[in-house]
């Protein structure tokens, strides 16, 4: 059965403005190949800091209509205005099949969507806290709170996108991770996650997108680089503090 909500994203024009974000390695690589197709049930955009990978994923979000800092369709609160234009300029292929489910969430900001969750637990006639594991997201660990989250709130036949998840979980909640996302994937969901975790990119049947100066890359996962380094450091502690320390 198709379970990709969003098949291709696609732009086919640069703004005149001077927008920052028009010389990013991803913008211009999307714009140059006129998009990028989304070929499995978890697609990944990773890169280094700078790349794009966290501010194409969020015009992505918005294009779709989500919130800017997160959360549901619903949700409607700002903080801050921070979000680029990009979704403006972005076109977004779908599937013939829509989602019952879907939730923006990013790291940065997931304190701000907590205290909106509490503000509509108050207004609710039906406690709303119940979908997000029955207690404050406020009233846990950042981990236990992202965990939350995903276990009681992704319902399933969703889109979920997720911006560095991994930021507040330990190397065995990133595990856990994996498991809710495997068990979502199978209820026809799917997931676009921008992430540095060597773990959650070893995610099977997953496509892998690496951002880079040279633009977007479909690259195989023992391949990236958050792959290879993680490979050498472990199997060889030493002489990887060596190289990196041999200046101190």
């Amino acid at each position: 059965m198709e379970t990709r909500y969003i098949k291709r994203i696609e732009m086919d024009t640069l703004p005149k403005e001077p927008y920052y974000w028009k010389d990013l390695p991803a913008v211009q690589s999307l714009w140059r190949n006129r998009g990028l197709p989304l070929e499995a049930d978890v697609t990944f955009l990773v890169g280094e800091n700078g790349t794009g990978k966290s501010t194409l994923l969020e015009a992505v979000a918005v294009a779709y209509g989500f919130n800017p800092e997160g959360g549901t369709k619903n949700f409607s609160f700002a903080s801050k205005e921070t979000h680029s234009e990009l979704n403006q300029y972005l076109h977004l292929v779908k599937g013939y099949r829509r989602p019952r489910d879907g939730f923006f969430l990013r790291a940065e900001s997931f304190y701000n969507v907590a205290t909106e969750v509490d503000r509509l637990n108050h207004l609710s006639m039906v406690p709303l806290v119940k979908s997000y594991g029955g207690k404050s997201l406020h009233n846990q660990s950042h981990g236990e709170s992202f965990l939350s989250l995903i276990t009681n709130r992704f319902g399933g036949n969703g889109l979920y996108i997720l911006d560095e998840p991994e930021a507040a979980l330990s190397p065995s909640r990133q595990m856990s991770l994996l498991t809710c996302i495997h068990q979502l994937v199978n209820q026809d969901s799917q997931f676009i996650i921008a992430t540095h975790s060597p773990i959650l990119l070893s995610y099977p049947g997953a496509c892998i997108y690496v951002l880079s100066q040279n633009g977007i890359q479909k690259t195989p996962y023992q391949e990236t680089e958050h792959y290879v380094l993680t490979r050498e450091f472990l199997n060889h502690p030493e002489k990887m503090l060596q190289y990196l320390l041999e200046g101190e």
